[in-house]
């Protein structure tokens, strides 16, 4: 598997290292490539389970001459199918993969505005697009953009939905006693990395409103990023600073969600937000924007609450229509914990090894390397066999 870097990561990143982890040993031998400096947590959890990392550590966009590493690697060991994530390494992957003779190349997207930027959509229907076998969309809000704007072959576009993984928890850490936040008010949260996004001025704005029905209630904006300093201005400028905590990486998101009574996403764009999938988890109830797959997935005013992009005022009425309702808010989070089976990771999983076995199975590019590393499947089921992935 193939990615810019790992660090703390977002919801891409925790995706990769998930299915990186999680394929099947006896069937699939992972080596993880980042092609940037990278360090962290994600790098630990792939070391504790024994994956392979190899850092080509390109320190500029034209410092090329690592991808040679990379180019041998390939071909010194083979690999049967290279999976890259995120829209340079997929650039990378399509063009290098080929280069290498890699039988099966998957580019996957984790979702962006498909919007401006014409030298992306080209990039991605024309050159990655072309030069793949597969390109893995994580929604089908997704898949139909990378179709109808990119041009991408609808033939080529997968769904394959992120996985929920629980996170490590810590029960007996106190959220509001960490935090230094009042015993008693209602607790609204969110976690994410601070990208513009994101729009988390927008909750910012809406739980400001929301102050003047609950003043008592505090908010929490879990993680960290490029817009940390503008969200901090923001909150000084409408004077909340005592009602909001920005704690940053906070990695015990079941606990907070468990504290919680709300929780809310503004994002712009997503793919499928492992947040959400988490929200439902834990039975907390979800406000969000119309993004990715939710309505789909978890039902607009069923499982979760949507609200219009860039609105803090309608923000503010759902918020304040959940915590006053929680007759509402238990038949939410009971609607969504029905439907996160759709993303539970054993699904994933298989759905993911399907997707390699097929595309090995009608591989041409397997002819030359001597007796074949894949079988068709019979009618009774039979496995393929071993593959090797990066």
């Amino acid at each position: 598997m193939l990615v810019n870097r790992l660090r703390r990561g977002g919801g891409a990143e925790r995706t990769l290292v998930t299915l990186a982890i999680h394929l099947p040993r006896d069937r699939f031998d992972v080596t993880v490539v980042t092609t940037r400096p990278s360090a962290g947590p994600l790098l630990d959890t792939l070391a504790a389970h024994g994956i392979r990392h190899v850092g080509l550590d390109r320190r500029a966009r034209l410092d090329l001459v690592p991808f040679r590493r990379l180019v041998t690697l390939l071909r010194r060991e083979r690999i049967d199918v290279l999976h890259a994530h995120m829209f340079g390494s997929n650039l990378w992957g399509a063009l290098l993969g080929r280069v290498a003779g890699v039988p099966v190349v998957v580019a996957h997207e984790h979702s962006w505005s498909y919007e401006g930027q014409p030298l992306r959509r080209f990039l991605d229907g024309r050159v990655i697009g072309r030069l793949v076998d597969a390109f893995v969309a994580v929604s089908e809000r997704d898949r139909e953009r990378m179709v109808a704007v990119e041009a991408i072959p609808a033939e080529k576009v997968v769904v394959l939905r992120n996985p929920y993984v629980p996170r490590p928890r810590d029960s007996s850490r106190d959220v509001r006693v960490t935090l230094g936040l009042p015993r008693t008010g209602p607790l609204i949260c969110t976690v994410a990395v601070l990208r513009p996004e994101k729009s988390l001025e927008v909750l910012v704005r809406g739980f400001a409103q929301l102050l003047t029905t609950f003043p008592d209630a505090s908010l929490v904006i879990a993680g960290d990023g490029e817009c940390r300093a503008q969200i901090e201005g923001e909150i000084e400028a409408l004077g909340i600073s005592s009602n909001v905590r920005l704690p940053g990486w906070w990695h015990d998101v079941g606990n907070l969600l468990d504290a919680a009574d709300v929780a809310v996403m503004t994002s712009e764009r997503e793919g499928l937000p492992l947040f959400a999938l988490e929200c439902a988890a834990h039975r907390t109830p979800l406000i969000s924007t119309d993004v990715g797959d939710l309505a789909a997935l978890f039902g607009d005013g069923a499982g979760v609450t949507l609200v219009p992009r860039g609105d803090p005022s309608a923000l503010a009425g759902e918020m304040r229509g959940l915590l006053e309702d929680e007759v509402r808010r238990q038949r939410q989070v009971s609607v969504a914990a029905t439907r996160l089976g759709r993303c539970e990771l054993g699904n994933v999983i298989r759905d993911l090894v399907e997707l390699y076995d097929r595309l090995s199975a009608v591989s041409p590019r397997h002819a030359g390397r001597g007796a074949p590393l894949y079988s068709i499947p019979s009618a009774r089921g039979n496995k393929l066999s071993g593959t090797s992935t990066i």
